[in-house]
């Protein structure tokens, strides 16, 4: 049905496109509801890993005893997000796609190339203290919202998803966002009618697990700054959120030892404006308070 009709789309929990619909933002001629699917299972791999349905809740995903205790990043992050009411009905498949919340975006009387390409980037000259330090390009400076893709990025998770031809694909998660470029409309590598059906996590990584998010208020909130670390026996990873279009996670930095390389490697290619270049250092202090509390 999503496939024979390109205005077409999925809905599941609903909490991010009934609030595009309700602003005009997302105009689908059609709702394909895909909660009768089964797809709400939360399952042990052969490898050692999970395999999360695309309908498990936020609330059941981040409160499953596995998550908590083999994937505990991904838990904070989960807890980080929304608040609890959203976190029962959000879905895992539609965290990974819910959209920017730049606030020209979702006004619709403000040129933004997400919804009218070639209109322009309001945020560009305009307020941009929540927006993105990294990534951006000359048509967008938005950026992805989601807590919990930051950690999905930081676990190399892989995307499971079907289309209407009864093909599957295998999407590692660095490639699944996009960045802007010329074409910020395009978010995503999924094809038109393309459905998510789950999301593989490896074996569980062994060491301290840490996610801080910085906001400006304690709670329903989208970070300025969020960090997501794992430090294990063998290795360090770092991934971020609030500076960048996508899930931002650049292993080069994590081969270096001081916080200060770790950051610059990180914002290496960086572009801010006078209001949002407060992320540079900010990121840097969130960075270094994690790894003393994970020496600690």
């Amino acid at each position: 049905m999503a496939a024979a009709n390109p205005s077409a789309r999925f809905i599941a929990g609903g909490t991010n496109l009934l609030d595009l619909m309700k602003l005009q933002i997302e105009t689908p001629q059609h709702l394909v509801d895909v909660n009768h699917l089964g797809l709400d299972r939360i399952e042990d791999t052969p490898e050692g890993g999970l395999r999360i349905g695309a309908m498990v809740s936020n609330t059941d995903l981040a409160s499953d005893p596995r998550i908590r205790l083999g994937y505990a990043v991904l838990a904070r992050a989960l807890l980080s997000g929304a608040s609890g009411q959203l976190r029962n009905k959000a879905t895992t498949a539609g965290n990974l796609l819910q959209r920017t919340r730049c606030p020209y975006f979702y006004d619709i009387t403000k040129p933004c190339n997400k919804r009218w390409i070639g209109s322009g980037c309001s945020a560009i000259g305009g307020f941009s203290r929540e927006h993105a330090i990294v990534g951006t390009s000359d048509s967008c400076i938005a950026t992805h919202p989601s807590d919990m893709a930051v950690a999905l990025r930081l676990l190399d998770a892989v995307i499971e998803t079907a289309d209407a031809r009864g093909e599957r694909r295998a999407i590692p998660i660095a490639e699944f966002h996009l960045l802007p470029g010329n074409h910020p409309e395009v978010e995503t590598v999924l094809a038109p009618g393309e459905l998510i059906t789950g999301i593989v996590l490896p074996p569980p990584i062994s060491g301290w697990h840490g996610y801080h998010k910085v906001r400006d208020r304690a709670s329903y909130a989208f970070a300025l700054v969020s960090v997501a670390v794992i430090i294990s026996p063998d290795e360090r990873r770092f991934a971020f959120g609030g500076i960048a279009p996508k899930p931002w996670r650049v292993p080069a930095a994590e081969h270096q030892d001081a916080v200060t390389a770790v950051a610059d490697e990180v914002t290496r290619g960086s572009r801010t404006t006078s209001q949002n270049a407060f992320k540079m250092p900010l990121l840097r202090r969130t960075l270094e308070a994690m790894l003393a509390e994970a020496g600690a």
